[in-house]
């Protein structure tokens, strides 16, 4: 098992990509703590992780909650002696143009995809750079390295993901901590819910993945999961600053 008596802790990760990395995380032996802004869905993965004669624990977390998220990690760090794979990825999608989208949300997108990644990083750096070890996963977007049209909140703050991750990447390289970047594309989720507004609906999303996707399809959380797999073990031992793209191809 790659992740055999890891500790993991995943925010977003009552549903979609969350789920999916939390459950391939405990599959590979990590004692996964699913934390999600409802409680209730972080509880029903933790339970499925038990089921399957795996570890897990489960909080309500709003990460927005500077004080809770470094309380939530600290605990962890506590409980368990060790904090050895965090995986930050809640995020928010808010449509819309330069003249569409209120200040209010930027405002509100760059608290939840920006500002909560670093606060839960410098949380798990505070566990992870003493004890010489850990891998810090940030889920940006293939959005972070290119350019969609109509999206400027969720763009600007997803290649701010992306040179964050960088940034620590290079400053803590030394003391055995790395950080990348997962940026899925499209994955078929509800949270492309923006995406479709943008496109006048499902079927446009859709007919988008079909023509402008080289592979003509969505990704499935499970695709996404090998990655954050690979992300958080040892098979990426030499990999740190790096922006993890996989998305058919979309971006090229």
């Amino acid at each position: 098992m790659h992740l055999a008596n890891r500790v993991a802790f995943v925010t977003g990760a009552g549903s979609g990509i969350g789920r999916a990395g939390a459950l391939a995380m405990a599959a590979e032996g990590a004692h996964v703590v699913v934390s999600d802004l409802d409680g209730r869905a972080a509880a029903a993965v933790a339970d499925e992780i038990l089921a399957a004669g795996r570890q897990a624990t489960a909080i309500g977390l709003d990460v927005t909650d500077d004080a809770a998220v470094r309380d939530a990690l600290a605990a962890v760090a506590q409980r368990h002696g060790r904090l050895d794979v965090l995986h930050s990825h809640a995020g928010l999608q808010v449509p819309g143009t330069l003249e569409q989208v209120t200040a209010e949300q930027m405002d509100a997108s760059w608290a939840l995809n920006v500002r909560s990644h670093f606060v839960a990083a410098q949380a798990a750096m505070a566990v992870m750079r003493p004890q010489g070890s850990g891998s810090i996963i940030l889920t940006a977007s293939n959005s972070g390295v290119q350019y969609d049209r109509g999206m400027i909140a969720y763009c600007t703050t997803k290649h701010a993901v992306v040179a964050m991750a960088k940034q620590i990447a290079v400053d803590y390289a030394r003391f055995g901590v790395r950080c990348n970047a997962l940026c899925p594309g499209f994955v078929d989720t509800p949270f492309n819910h923006g995406f479709e507004q943008q496109m006048s609906g499902r079927a446009g999303l859709e007919a988008y993945v079909a023509t402008a996707i080289p592979m003509q399809r969505f990704g499935t959380v499970e695709e996404i999961a090998q990655s954050i797999v690979y992300l958080a073990s040892d098979q990426s031992s030499f990999m740190t600053g790096h922006a993890l793209v996989i998305d058919g191809a979309e971006s090229l």
